[in-house]
């Protein structure tokens, strides 16, 4: 059974342009669909009117406008369930949850391709146990 299409949706956020590029382009050539967004509080907006069709956030945690950690919990409070990605190019070994919200997963900057579809697969794989890899 393939992956529902959902799982595969990914909101991106993240304040650097190259940034949304290059995750984009790498997502889209493995099969992700992604909507990819520069400003924060533009993309939580676009959230509010199209939650359900997302199974994943990835969002840079040091933007302007609005940090990473007020944009999960403000996502967090549209759909509790959505899994939520933070990337840093600080340590962020220490968070597992902020303020009682848990975080699914850290992307740690520079990203390793490899290493970071890797954490992707194995997240869906978890969250969507009776998918079969494909």
């Amino acid at each position: 059974m393939p992956i529902m299409s959902k799982s595969k949706s990914v909101l991106l956020v993240d304040d650097e342009p190259d940034i949304v590029n290059l995750f984009s382009d790498l997502l889209n050539r493995e099969d992700y669909q992604v909507i990819g967004f520069t400003n924060p509080l533009k993309a939580l907006e676009h959230y509010k009117t199209n939650f359900a069709q997302y199974g994943l956030i990835i969002s840079d945690i040091l933007m302007p406008g609005m940090s990473g950690f007020d944009l999960l919990k403000n996502i967090k409070k549209i759909d509790a369930t959505i899994s939520f990605f933070l990337m840093s190019a600080n340590d962020t070994s220490n968070f597992s949850e902020i303020e009682g919200i848990k975080i699914d997963g850290f992307i740690q900057k520079p990203i390793r391709i490899k290493e970071f579809l890797s954490i992707l697969e194995k997240h869906l794989i978890n969250q969507y146990p009776n998918i079969m890899n494909v």
